[in-house]
């Protein structure tokens, strides 16, 4: 089959047009050989016909729809133009991607438009992948010269190029970002952020506004970044090309000149500006003339701010810049200086001296004003021996100012690019290798071209010369490689046109020969460009205008481009007269002598020439064309030593409007950018290449007998020949089958025929099949039919008969209703008059009993009221005298109250700062209390002497009562009549106890009602606090929950702080040792204090400050937080002398813990040395302040709330006797509760005043003794079951229990043997009175997991260890603190005060901990793309076909592991298992391992999910399918090893989900709507990059529409509940670990098993 037989009904091909340069169109009918013709339906509907004169006129084929948006050109079934621009504008406009690989050249569209693809999530996702793996994009490019320099030890090279306005300079700055990124640390080091802080210098000096771009590159640039042995950035040199110095002194309509001088203009109100003289850009000549001073968004000002900080960050003084800048502006104000014309013809000028501009240039420069207006205006000559000055006409004038002006700033951009490439130079060592970025000027052709465009095209026609010869070379590699026999391909070769310009007699020869003529003229060098290329030597590149004698046209092999000869010889010599020159190296400022004189020591000019008065020496000078050839010669050079990559950048309009697609510029672009070249070159070959397994995949069908993957070449070589008969459109390699152009399309043509017949036959199969199945379907609806019918006949008969019956029945009832009816009524009248006889009867029997009730009722209340009265005025006797007696009881416990409030207030005024106060309250409070007990005594004995009276007083009352009861007297005779009185009494009596009995029944029940009463108060009360408690408990719960993230972002910030700490100690041990190291390579050894980085301390009582200290106590991850000894590192490495340590140590007394106790400020005139420590304390220092005013406002928000609540609660209750008594005895003792908090506060610190007080009399009185007496130690209380450690041993037992300790030994150990015999000897120690060796021991014990938890930095099993013995020794420690209240007397405390050990333990833990995760994290890293991505655990699903087109792999890429060497799911879950064995073995807390198993599940999942988004070849069906299966391989495990309750499988959502959008359906309304809603964890972005991602990987799938994509997007816009709006996940995440509180049981020496294996035996059980 040959190509011609593509050309059938439906297919579709691509016919020139003048607008859109190239139209889709589809034939109406097949082509045969000899038609004319061709009818053509176009894509709006319109039919046209397309002339064809031969085979060869027909138009370009269409690619199939499946390679729409290929991410590689050169994947394309047919390879040409039209297709490479249909491919570029469909993924620019339609997917939004601006990279696309050409093969070896990466094609970037200028977007015009902030994209969020340049993060440092995206710059790891990118790091250490394969280019062919990931999505195009400018960190591919970096990354794979990257790997290639450090896999091959070869120098790279990325060239950028492009026209202006394309986005070179963009480019190749996020290049240099990306190396600066990967090149150096986590944070930027000095190296790296001085290459980056050259951009904004060289934007400032060397970028301007065109016509074309905003901020357009004057200047070629190559800047190689140095690397050492271990890939880190090392150094940077810059190298810059033809600077357009005319745009100094002219720009064009609508252009600016270099941005430097708009950006001083705009700083002209700085004080220290002032100076310069500026005034607004519009007033100066050198920027004024392109008419537009200002660009859009663009700040000047802000852009002079960066670059004087970028100068400063490169090491150039402030004064030097302010030199800087002086001769800038004077380079503005030389443009003002007014020349004017003298004379009679007007052959002289002069320069008034009054001249304002004059004098403010002289100024700044520091030259004699005179002398320079003098030499402006004259030249020197040498005339026959001797010097004449010669005047100068006005224009001549003008042209010397302004050829001193460009080069003035020529030298200054000279001097200026030395400067950075000074600063940019290390110390560190030669570069073992470099990356080279050339960002260079593209090919350029304007409506008028001169010298500038001339040397640009020349330097971009030997750069494409390189650009074919390097693709041509890596082509002829691949043939070699898979051994193929072939021929060799024809390209283009531009050495001609080079050879027209650099060659013998060429043009650039000619121009300098011009140039050294005395009266060398543009048009005489047209003339013999004219008689050299086109009369003597005809060149086929050269060609002459038509109507133009000074002009010529070069054919270049981007474009013709005409050139005018007028200004090439000034521009080629720049000359300027050294009379001025002269006055410039006399200048009193020191750069500009520097400048100059500079230039008068150096053999050559490196941008212009120097004219002086003699002609041999004029006639040495080397021209700039020159001088521009030996540059380029040697950035070519360069260039062939290393390895290339290409950047080309496309500029897709030129209005500059975001994502518009211009076709005529994009293709101009494309052929001159040599795009279109490489495809020519690769369609000359085989550009279509299919591994043989990638090949039986999407070819099976077509290839016959016995099929297997294992014989796949075997099978793909014997059906090749049948397939296609012509052997020379195909060939077959070792690993590869090579195809020629359009070969593919015929496989697939053949591919489709195949389908096409399998899919008649199985459609008539289906068709038979279904046709039975209607058959069957109309027999039994025919049955059923008739069955419906006599069924329905039978259910009308039967339903006539149910009529008749119930006809009969309803006669039958009617008349029975009747004469009931009659029945009833009779009845109900007879019973109607009985019932109003008797309810006459019964109402007058009522009225009777209700007037005798309410008779005897009234009586009753009368009785019970009078008795009430009676019991009411005792009751109240008894209440006021209780009360009375209350209030007296009252009033005393308030003044004792008062009395005690007032000496707490006392206590508090006193003491705040002021120790010498609170000792001299003490010494009061003492006195006090010895007068109160004297006081007491004196009131003790005259209470026992009122007691004594009062007994005596008593005795003579008892004796006077005997003496009565001895003699009673008469009694009295009763008569009848008192007692008939006394029973008529007791009668009364009776009766009215009768009475009395009867009101208290009544008033029972009165009772007994209001308490039921009560009771539903009561109720209905507690139901209604209950309801108010839940709001308030779900208030509370909720502000809990932010209280808790705010604590969570703590917590990360202080464990960042930690981490950040770790690795600023750990890289100056680093420079430590190579300092030491370099100073012992000279000989010279110091004794500095600053070599020691012990951390033992030499002081028995260290009280360091450290930042950690002054964070907030909840940032902690323990329930106790204590300062951290990291003072004393930072003391022994600073502190020059022993003296200053031990000032610093004992710097800390508890008269300072007692400030820090009591908030009393420190003196501020002590602040730490270094920069960085006192920033982040002073950060801290804010933090903490911060947070206190936000818990203070949200207490009071909460006690607001509350009385919110608690008012609401008073309304809603009603307001009765009982309730309202409840609710004041519920407030009575709600008071009575915070009264006595508060009292109990209030005791508490006065009892911590107390010992705190003591503490610093003590410690006073200790110093000041300490000279004479010597310390006795205080014998502690006797404590069994503790290990003896003699002074001697202890260096010995850490070495053998921590440091020297063998994997082996240690993993076979009890979990915490070592923390649990170390705190043994330290409690032994403790209890002994030696506290010194206590806090030593522990220190000792500190430094050595130190230097253990370094030692291991890749084992996990020790890490995990050492996790265990830190938490376990820190727990230890905090048991015993002093400063912890025991439960029982069993517990004795430390003595010693190890808070600064704790807190170090506890930064330690984190330490350990964040290793421990990042072993794992390494390892996981490396493999989670391979194992949950690209491994195939469905084998059902690997013969799936892969994609037509699949990319070819760049040359140098780095092999893919396959077979059994790739990693899978096994390796996964192989890593997490180690990681959970060693926690488990070291019976770590369980919610600490779910901690690390959700941190290392979302490692895996950014992971994961990232490369995702990045890969068009992962987006499909199948593929999701896969990752789903390896997912849930991954959920099962963590949920069979029961870590899943601490979030590890909920941070697995977001990467699910990704996979359910790749499987679920794409196409209509509702599935927009389901993914919307199941999609939750995945942000618009990611939904929509998916999507857009999405490939089908056979015919039977479809791509998703853009109108899909659309309406998903509209959706996500109304989500409420959406995730933040990023593309990738955030790899550097990190979540807050909280250590549990789980107290440690108690440790005794009896318990422990110590191994022989330790060599500990020099320890006592004591």
């Amino acid at each position: 089959m040959s190509t011609l037989e593509l050309y059938t009904k439906g297919a579709s091909v691509w016919i020139p047009d003048p607008d859109a340069v190239w139209l889709s169109a589809q034939l109406l009918q097949d082509y045969r050989p000899g038609e004319k013709q061709l009818q053509l339906q176009l894509s709006n509907g319109n039919e046209v016909l397309y002339p064809v004169d031969s085979p060869s006129d027909l138009p370009p084929l269409g690619n199939p729809d499946i390679l729409e948006g290929e991410n590689d050109l050169t994947a394309l079934s047919f390879l040409h133009e039209p297709a490479v621009l249909h491919n570029l504008r469909v993924r620019f406009l339609d997917y939004s991607c601006i990279y696309t690989y050409c093969g070896i050249v990466l094609v970037a569209i200028n977007p015009y438009d902030q994209l969020p693809i340049y993060g440092e999530e995206v710059i790891d996702a990118y790091s250490g992948q394969d280019m062919t793996d990931m999505e195009p994009h400018i960190f591919s490019v970096a990354e794979e010269a990257y790997r290639t320099m450090t896999r091959e030890e070869r120098n790279q090279s990325i060239i950028i190029s492009g026209e202006s306005g394309s986005g070179k300079t963009v480019s190749a700055k996020f290049t240099m970002r990306y190396f600066a990124v990967v090149g150096g640390a986590a944070q930027q080091t000095s190296v790296e952020e001085r290459v980056l802080s050259s951009n904004p210098i060289m934007e400032s000096i060397g970028n301007a506004k065109t016509t074309r771009n905003d901020n357009s590159s004057r200047f070629g640039k190559y800047i190689e970044i140095g690397f050492g042995r271990k890939g880190d950035i090392i150094g940077a040199n810059m190298r810059t090309y033809l600077l357009e110095k005319s745009r100094v002194v002219f720009q064009a309509s609508a252009e600016r000149n270099y941005h430097i001088f708009y950006q001083l203009c705009a700083s002209r109100e700085l004080p220290e500006m002032r100076s310069l003289k500026l005034d607004a850009p519009k007033y100066f000549r050198y920027t004024n003339q392109g008419g537009q001073v200002q660009i859009p968004d663009i700040d000047d000002l802000s852009d002079l701010e960066r670059t004087r900080n970028a100068f400063t960050i490169l090491g150039v003084q402030p004064d030097q810049q302010m030199e800087l800048f002086r001769i800038l502006s004077a380079v503005l104000h030389l443009g003002n200086v007014n020349i004017q014309a003298s004379g009679r013809s007007s052959d002289r000028s002069y320069i008034d001296m009054e001249d304002r501009s004059l004098a403010v240039f002289s100024k700044l420069l520091g030259v004699e004003g005179s002398q320079m207006a003098h030499w402006l205006c004259h030249r020197r000559l040498a005339v026959g021996g001797e010097m004449l000055v010669k005047p100068m006409t006005g224009q001549q004038a003008l042209e010397a100012r302004d050829a001193l002006s460009k080069h003035i700033y020529g030298q200054l951009f000279t001097w200026t690019v030395q400067r950075l490439n000074s600063a940019l130079r290390t110390q560190k060592g030669k570069a073992k290798s470099f990356i080279g970025v050339l960002d260079i000027y593209g090919f350029e052709t304007f409506e008028r071209n001169s010298f500038e465009q001339f040397c640009i095209n020349y330097a971009n026609e030997k750069l494409q010369q390189q650009f074919n010869r390097h693709v041509f070379h890596l082509e002829q590699e691949e043939y070699v490689r898979e051994e193929l026999a072939w021929d060799r391909i024809e390209y283009s070769d531009n050495q001609q046109c080079i050879n027209l310009i650099e060659g013998h007699l060429g043009m650039f020869d000619l121009l300098d020969e011009e140039c050294r003529m005395p009266k060398g003229s543009d048009e005489n060098w047209a003339r013999k460009l004219y008689d050299q290329h086109l009369t003597s030597m005809p060149h086929p590149h050269f060609r002459k205008p038509r109507i133009s004698n000074s002009a010529f046209i070069v054919l270049h092999f981007a474009d013709t481009v005409q050139y005018e000869c007028e200004g090439f010889l000034d521009k080629n010599r720049d000359t300027v007269f050294e009379e001025l020159i002269n006055i410039l190296k006399a200048s009193q400022s020191e750069l500009v002598a520097e400048l100059f004189q500079q230039q008068g020591n150096r053999p050559s000019v490196a941008n212009g020439s120097v004219r002086s008065g003699t002609r041999a020496t004029r006639e040495h000078k080397l021209t700039v064309g020159f001088q521009f050839r030996q540059s380029l010669q040697m950035l070519m050079d360069t260039l062939n030593s290393t390895t290339p990559h290409y950047v080309r950048c496309i500029k897709p309009n030129d209005l500059k409007e975001p994502f518009m697609f211009d076709p005529q510029r994009t293709v101009q672009q494309l052929r001159a950018c040599g795009v279109l070249e490489t495809i020519r070159i690769s369609a000359a070959g085989y550009p279509s290449r299919w591994t043989y397994e990638e090949f039986f995949s999407r070819y099976r069908v077509l290839l016959q007998g016995p099929q297997s993957h294992e014989q796949a070449q075997a099978s793909c070589k014997q059906a090749l020949p049948q397939l296609i008969p012509d052997q020379n459109q195909y060939c077959f390699g070792k690993t590869k089958v090579f195809f020629r152009a359009g070969q593919v399309a015929l496989l697939e043509r053949l591919r489709a025929e195949r389908l096409r017949m399998a899919a008649v036959v199985i459609q008539s199969q289906v068709k038979g099949w279904l046709a039975r199945i209607r058959y069957n379907r109309i027999l039994w609806a025919i049955v059923t039919v008739q069955r419906y019918s006599r069924g329905t006949l039978a259910r009308r008969l039967v339903l006539m008969l149910r009529y008749i019956k119930a006809a009969l029945v309803i006669q039958k009832t009617y008349r029975m209703l009747v004469v009931r009816q009659l029945f009833l009524m009779i009845r109900q009248a007879t019973v109607t008059i009985q019932a109003f006889t008797r309810g006459t009867l019964a109402r007058r029997r009522y009225r009777q009993l209700v007037a005798e009730r309410a008779a005897v009722l009234l009586q009753a209340r009368v009785r019970g009221w009078l008795a009430r009265q009676a019991y009411r005025r005792v009751h109240a006797a008894v209440v006021f005298m209780q009360c009375c007696m209350r209030r007296r009881a009252a009033r005393r416990e308030l003044l004792k109250l008062k009395t005690e409030a007032r000496s707490v207030e006392r206590y508090r005024e006193l003491n705040k700062g002021m120790e010498v106060k609170l000792m001299q309250l003490q010494l009061r409070v003492d006195q006090e209390v010895r007068e109160s007990a004297a006081l007491r005594e004196t009131l003790n004995a005259e209470r026992g002497a009122a007691g004594a009276e009062l007994e005596a007083l008593r005795a003579v009352v008892q004796k006077l009562e005997n003496q009565k009861r001895e003699k009673p007297p008469p009694g009295p005779v009763i008569s009848e009549k008192e007692v008939e009185e006394r029973k008529r009494a007791g009668e009364k009596a009776a009766q009215e106890i009768l009475r009395l009995t009867q009101d208290l029944q009544a008033v029972q029940k009165e009772k007994d009602r209001v308490s039921t009463e009560k009771e539903d108060l009561s109720a209905r009360l507690l139901e209604q606090e209950k309801a108010q408690n839940e709001c308030v408990r779900q208030a509370v719960l909720q502000a809990s929950a932010a209280l808790q993230a705010e604590l969570d972002e703590e917590k990360t910030k202080y464990q960042g702080l930690l981490r950040e700490f770790t690795r600023l100690e750990q890289r100056y041990d680093n420079l430590r040792e190579m300092s030491v190291l370099t100073e012992r390579t000279k000989g010279h050894r110091r004794n500095d204090s600053t070599q020691s980085l012990s951390l033992e301390p030499l002081s028995p009582s260290p009280a360091p400050l450290s930042p950690q200290s002054l964070t907030p106590l909840t940032a902690s991850p323990f329930t106790s937080a204590f300062p951290s000894p990291e003072e004393v590192r930072r003391v022994s490495v600073t502190s020059p002398s022993l003296e200053r340590r031990l000032s610093v140590w004992n710097s800390e007394t508890p008269l300072d813990q007692l400030m820090e106790k009591m908030d009393v400020a420190k003196d501020p005139a002590v602040k730490m040395k270094r920069e960085d420590l006192e920033l982040a304390y002073d950060a801290v220092r804010v933090a903490n302040k911060f947070l206190e005013s936000q818990l203070r406002n949200q207490r009071s928000q909460w006690a607001e709330e509350l009385e919110a609540l608690k008012c609401q609660l008073r309304q809603a209750i009603p307001s009765s006797s009982a309730a309202a008594q409840t609710q004041e005895y519920l407030e009575a003792r709600e008071q009575e509760c915070v009264r006595l908090r508060r009292e109990l506060k209030e005791l508490r610190s006065i009892s911590s005043l107390r010992r705190l007080l003591t503490q610093a009399l003590v410690f006073s009185s200790a110093s000041a003794s300490e000279t004479s007496c010597p310390h006795h130690p205080k014998p502690a209380a006797a404590v069994t079951g503790l290990l003896e450690c003699k002074k001697k041993d202890e260096v010995k037992l850490i070495k053998n229990l921590i440091t020297d300790i063998r994997v082996d030994a240690a993993l076979s150990l009890s979990p915490g043997l070592p923390a649990s015999v170390l705190f043994l000897c330290v409690r032994q120690a403790d209890c002994s009175g030696d506290q010194a060796r206590a806090r030593s021991l522990c220190c000792a014990a500190v430094t050595a997991m130190k230097a253990a938890l370094k030692k291991h930095t890749n084992d996990v099993d020790m890490t995990a260890l050492w996790l265990k013995n830190i938490c376990l020794l820190h727990n230890l420690l905090i048991q015993h603190s002093p400063k912890r209240t025991f439960d029982s007397d069993e517990q004795v405390p430390l003595t010693a005060d190890l808070t600064d050990t704790i807190r170090t333990l506890s930064d330690l833990c984190i330490q350990a901990y964040q290793q421990l995760l990042s072993i794992s994290g390494k390892r996981l890293h490396s493999i989670t793309v391979p194992a949950l991505l690209e491994s195939e655990t469905i084998t059902a699903l690997s013969g799936s076909p892969v994609k037509l087109g699949a990319s070819r792999k760049r040359a140098g890429s780095d092999p893919r592991p396959v077979g059994g060497d790739a990693p899978t799911m096994v390796s996964v879950l192989r890593e997490l298992r180690t990681l959970h064995t060693a926690m488990t073995r070291q019976v770590l807390p369980q919610s600490l391992l779910e901690q690390a198993f959700r941190q290392l599940t979302y490692l895996i999942c950014a992971c994961a999910l990232n490369n995702l988004l990045l890969r068009k070849d992962m987006c499909c069906w199948s593929r999701g399918m896969q990752i789903r299966y390896n997912v849930s391989l991954l959920e099962e495990w963590l949920r069979s090893q029961d870590v899943q309750a601490g979030g590890a499988v909920a941070t697995l959502e977001p990467l699910i989900q990704a996979v359910q959008l790749l499987q679920v359906g794409k196409k209509t309304d509702a599935d927009a709507q389901a993914i919307i809603q199941t999609c939750t964890a995945l942000s618009s972005q990611q939904i929509v990059k998916i999507l857009t991602l999405y490939t089908p990987q056979s015919d039977l799938d479809e791509r998703v529409t853009l109108n899909f994509i659309r309406t998903v997007q509209g959706l996500l816009k109304g989500r409420s509940d959406s995730p933040p709006p990023q593309l990738l996940m955030d790899l550097r995440r990190e979540f807050p670990v909280t250590f549990p509180d789980m107290p440690p049981p108690v440790l005794s020496a009896e318990d422990l098993v110590i191994p022989d294996s330790l060599k500990i035996f020099f320890l006592r059980k004591a």
